[in-house]
């Protein structure tokens, strides 16, 4: 399928004073104030089922003795079954619960679920593992926050691969009892192996070279890039919880997104791949300019939802499931 035609107006647009500038050659300041410039969506008084969403920021102790943000969204619709700790995208050091409140907003309506969304500490200045044990610190509020519920890890992009990192991490402890992963196009490879053979490696807003530069920033111990947690393709990915992994065609990370649904299946992890024809790495952030965005970001939460929904019983059936088998049951 031919590049969405909004999309390619955009990256026209973009490219209209000469190439795009690099993250590396930006900078890490400059290059999060862009990125919240380009993803933060100013509220319309009262317009559409997001304003029927109420946000609350409240605080997540760590055991390091830190604390940071977490805002809790909670929409009319709430159903008391289903609650989400959603891990923002970013290449772990752009984005935060700003940037990501809209695609917040969104789920919490579709799902009518609470969304407890994560402003975990970033690299460089927190570089790995301090990311992914501020994910698990979000989820362990959630839970104790939101007992029975179906709890759902999420994430867009590195906050997806810390969704994975966090379900390794529930599953080896038994902990959490999840009931679903949603994971959009997620960076699973670090050594890029994927990602430098597509044909979508540069051009297409997110680019190889940025990716690169995120693992630098990331893990810069190159020792560690090989972490289950970090090198996901090759980690055990048995006994996770029922994942949808959603990717987008023209996206460098799109082939390891693939291989990452493939692997998960081989494992015995039931799991609903969504591609993403004709969009973007980032879509999902994209819903309120790109209209493909916005109806492909909703065949991916009612992916969630059947999951969540199966027949004949309930998601919290799966997460028991999950459960005993992370304890050996």
């Amino acid at each position: 399928m031919p590049l969405d035609r909004m999309l390619r107006n955009l990256i026209t647009w973009q490219r209209a004073d000469g190439p795009p500038v690099p993250v590396r050659a930006v900078g890490v300041e400059q290059a999060r104030a862009r990125y919240l410039a380009n993803t933060v969506v100013p509220p319309r008084a009262g317009a559409g089922p997001h304003a029927a969403v109420t946000a609350v920021d409240r605080s997540v102790d760590t055991p390091d003795g830190a604390t940071f943000r977490c805002r809790v969204y909670t929409p009319e619709t709430d159903e008391g079954r289903v609650v989400v700790t959603y891990l923002h995208g970013g290449g772990w050091v752009l984005g935060d619960i700003d940037s990501h409140d809209r695609a917040c907003r969104s789920i919490a309506v579709s799902l009518g679920a609470v969304v407890v969304s994560a402003d975990y500490r970033r690299a460089p200045e927190f570089p790995y593992p301090t990311p992914l044990l501020d994910a698990v610190a979000a989820a362990r509020w959630t839970a104790r926050r939101f007992p029975g519920r179906d709890h759902v890890l999420a994430g867009d992009s590195a906050g997806a691969s810390l969704s994975v990192g966090v379900a390794l991490h529930a599953r080896d402890t038994g902990e959490l009892g999840l009931a679903a992963q949603l994971l959009l196009y997620p960076p699973v490879d670090p050594r890029l192996l994927f990602a430098a053979a597509s044909d979508h490696a540069q051009g297409y807003l997110l680019t190889v070279d940025d990716m690169a530069y995120h693992y630098d920033l990331y893990v810069p111990d190159a020792r560690q890039r090989s972490d289950p947690a970090v090198d996901l393709l090759n980690a055990d990915l048995r006994n996770l919880p029922p994942t949808v992994v959603a990717t987008a065609e023209f996206d460098p990370l799109h082939d390891e997104g693939v291989e990452l649904a493939d692997k998960l299946a081989v494992a015995g992890v039931p799991v609903r791949h969504v591609p993403g024809p004709g969009l973007v790495h980032g879509y999902f952030l994209m819903q309120d300019i790109v209209p493909a965005a916005a109806v492909r970001s909703e065949r991916v939460l009612e992916e969630l939802a059947g999951v969540l929904r199966p027949a004949p019983g309930p998601g919290r059936a799966a997460a028991a499931r999950y459960a005993g088998a992370a304890r050996g049951e």
